[in-house]
């Protein structure tokens, strides 16, 4: 009879919880099992939502840097070119006794990330820069690095494998050569004949003494999309030059002999800390929806769009808010949520929806901030752990959901102006309210709807609250 009497118990539980799950979830809500959400509820506050330009940022100093051609078939084309310095393999290196050139490959290592197809054929070519980059201040995501005329220098025509490790040949000095396994990595080969030139004649006798010197001399290098040679509708690839992996490799015969046993390698480091890298975005909204709501600014649509790479954004105000906290009264907002929908057939693969959107604001003089809510270091209300401010894609709802309590209470409590609040997207991994120049993946969300139709997108803020005597 004990164990009867335990499990009726657990039974009569067991469906108390449920009937309570049952009538949270018919809200909208996702809430902690753990905690409920009392007071009224108001969920039909408008919502002002415009897909505005974002700023240009600096490129040179990027956890990882783009490269690829992108045709989306709703954001139009974006694209991404890398200008990049050299470093010595050392101070005042020379070739000393050089027989003949075996060959020089330009090595850049993939850094995880990708956006696109990368199952299509992609082309780089690879060209001399016009003019030393070392010697500029300013390395915007605007600018463009000119090139010497004339053809490529380097050329790379295939599929990609960022993701794939691969064996080469590792070059042991006065020994038999032996296959390595090496990081997920970008080899595009160079002409000879320019790198006899530029390179192993220049450092010959070891007059180049460092990096600054090289630079006087080669200028840099650029890589490149050639968009003719490429297939389909493109990706994003991203690189890594946080440590000299990726360089200029040069196999070389050495001695008077030549022989499988005398071939040398040497490398010419490309690091963002030693050398400069920068990268050059182009977006072309021509012809898309994206090009019209830009041109309308003042103007509410049915969806809006985000776009990292420095791209777009959405402004966004809640322009009842104050109205109603006039109506109602003086309350404490127990929960605020913001929910995002997706628009409906805009993530199809390879385009698929952002893993992730940032929530920030402006400041009076408008530079951009966390919300208080995701600000734990200067605000006690901020939440340490940034699931629970939310902002990640829901891939089973089709949906982004963020936490803002603090920052709609201050809100309603007249604590804070609304400067300007922003949506954009940011890497999964790092939450950024800067411009994002380490993703590619962009997102078509819903605006706010007094009436939506059953399955259509929409941007709506759900407001717990209880007045306050």
């Amino acid at each position: 009879m004990k164990f009867i009497k335990i499990d009726l118990l657990t039974l009569l539980i067991s469906l108390f919880l449920f009937a309570s799950c049952e009538n949270t979830s018919t809200i909208g809500l996702e809430i902690d099992p753990k905690s409920t959400v009392e007071g009224a509820l108001v969920d039909t506050l408008s919502i002002s939502s415009r897909t505005v330009m974002d700023e240009v940022i600096a490129t040179n100093n990027l956890t990882r840097h783009p490269l690829g051609y992108l045709k989306d078939p709703i954001f139009g084309t974006t694209e991404s070119s890398l200008a990049f310095s050299l470093g010595l393999p050392s101070a005042s290196f020379n070739f000393g006794a050089f027989d003949s050139l075996d060959s020089a490959v330009l090595v850049l290592n993939y850094a995880g990330e990708f956006y696109g197809d990368s199952t299509l054929t992609y082309s780089f070519d690879v060209h001399q820069l016009n003019s030393n980059i070392t010697l500029n201040e300013s390395f915007l995501s605007n600018r463009e690095y000119g090139v010497f005329p004339g053809g490529a220098i380097g050329n790379k025509t295939g599929r990609l494998y960022p993701n794939t490790k691969f064996k080469i040949n590792d070059i042991v000095t006065g020994a038999k050569d032996t296959l390595r396994s090496v990081v997920p990595q970008l080899r595009i080969k160079l002409d000879p004949n320019f790198v006899i030139q530029n390179l192993i004649k220049l450092t010959a006798n070891g007059s180049i003494k460092n990096d600054g010197a090289l630079a006087n001399f080669i200028n840099g290098l650029h890589v490149s999309v050639n968009k003719t040679l490429s297939t389909g509708n493109g990706g994003m690839a991203f690189f890594n030059f946080d440590n000299p992996t990726s360089n200029l490799s040069i196999y070389y015969k050495k001695g008077p002999v030549a022989g499988p046993l005398d071939t040398v390698l040497v490398a010419f480091p490309i690091s963002k800390t030693a050398n400069k890298v920068a990268a050059t975005i182009k977006h072309n909204y021509v012809g898309t929806p994206i090009e019209t709501q830009l041109n309308n600014p003042n103007q509410q649509y049915a969806v809006t769009y985000l776009q990292p790479m420095v791209g777009l954004r959405n402004k966004i105000s809640f322009p009842s808010l104050s109205r109603f906290a006039t109506n109602v009264g003086k309350i404490v907002v127990n929960k605020a949520e913001l929910v995002i929908d997706v628009a409906s057939g805009t993530d199809l693969r390879p385009f698929e929806a952002a893993p992730r959107l940032s929530l920030y604001r402006y400041d009076i003089a408008e530079q951009r901030i966390n919300l208080p809510d995701n600000s734990p270091t200067t605000d006690v209300r901020g939440f340490t752990d940034a699931s629970i401010f939310g902002g990640y894609f829901n891939s089973l709802t089709k949906q982004y959901v963020f936490v803002i309590t603090s920052y709609i209470q201050d809100l309603v409590s007249n604590k804070t102006k609304d400067y300007g609040t922003f949506l954009a997207p940011t890497p999964t991994n790092e939450f950024l309210f800067t411009p994002s120049l380490t993703s590619a993946a962009r997102v078509v969300i819903g605006a706010n709807k007094k009436n939506p139709a059953a399955g259509e997108s929409t941007m709506k803020l759900n407001v717990y609250y209880t007045k306050v005597d």
